[in-house]
């Protein structure tokens, strides 16, 4: 069902992982796409297989490093040009870092994850609410993670700027909720991207497969989630049928955020 004709999202990150696959499905409802993302081949690559999949709808690329405010202002700025308006802001682009404990960490990658991973959320709120307000409407889903509602072993920047995002969406929520604008995030458990994937690489070197089946132990479907599964919770937040959720983080692990307490 095309529910999202006449419809504008933008996507960062939208050139692999859970980008690509939201960009995919909100395409598959008939959405007009800007989709974000700093590799720029890969970007226009996920392009073409979007328009091949889903004719329907019009896309534009725009690559960007979203932890460069102007570059983000630029993404908002194209958008408008090429679509008029901005419905929804899949803010997803983000990185791990590296795997180390708190006080041997990198500084400088430390920077930048919080760079990427928080400031680029913020930007990207920054330059689309102001339009979503003209509007009258608009909806947005930031990225947190698992590690935005508990702690990440080795992942201290990761886990800082996640919880950071989380605590944004409920600030952008309390703030422009009597504008018509609906502020979700999504807290994705392990999910089979490549960031995940490189992150088993890095945990066990050897056989990162193994390393990946003794996480998928832990969880109540013994299994890992795919990222068709967030693109589903993702376009349903940018959805009239999630129209009175607003503020919340909704975590996407099969349940395994329940053996930590609450959410």
């Amino acid at each position: 069902m095309k529910n999202f004709e006449n419809r504008t999202f933008i996507v960062t990150g939208a050139a692999m992982g859970l980008g690509l696959a939201a960009a995919k499905e909100l395409a598959s409802k008939g959405a007009n796409l800007t989709l974000v993302d700093f590799n720029e081949t890969a970007l226009n690559e996920a392009s073409k297989e979007i328009g091949k999949q889903s004719p329907t709808g019009k896309i534009i690329t725009v690559t960007a490093d979203v932890s460069k405010e102007e570059a983000v202002k630029n993404y908002v700025d194209e958008t408008l040009k090429a679509f008029g308006r901005i419905d929804g802001l899949y803010n997803n682009a983000g990185i791990e870092g590296k795997q180390a404990e708190m006080t041997a960490y990198d500084v400088a990658i430390f920077k930048k994850v919080i760079d990427i991973n928080l400031m680029g959320v913020y930007y990207g709120m920054r330059y689309v609410i102001p339009v979503m307000q003209k509007q009258k409407y608009g909806r947005i889903v930031n990225v947190a993670s698992v590690g935005g509602i508990r702690g990440v072993l080795n992942q201290v920047p990761y886990v800082a700027s996640k919880h950071a995002v989380s605590g944004m969406t409920k600030n952008a929520a309390l703030e422009y909720g009597k504008d018509g604008i609906n502020t979700n995030a999504i807290a994705p458990g392990a999910i089979l991207t490549p960031m995940v994937a490189e992150a088993f690489r890095q945990v066990n070197p050897a056989d990162p497969k193994a390393a990946e089946a003794e996480y998928a132990k832990a969880n109540p479907t013994k299994r890992l989630g795919l990222p068709e599964e967030v693109a589903k919770v993702v376009a349903f937040l940018l959805s009239e049928d999630a129209s009175y959720v607003n503020g919340q983080t909704i975590a996407i692990d099969g349940g395994q955020s329940n053996s930590y307490g609450n959410v």
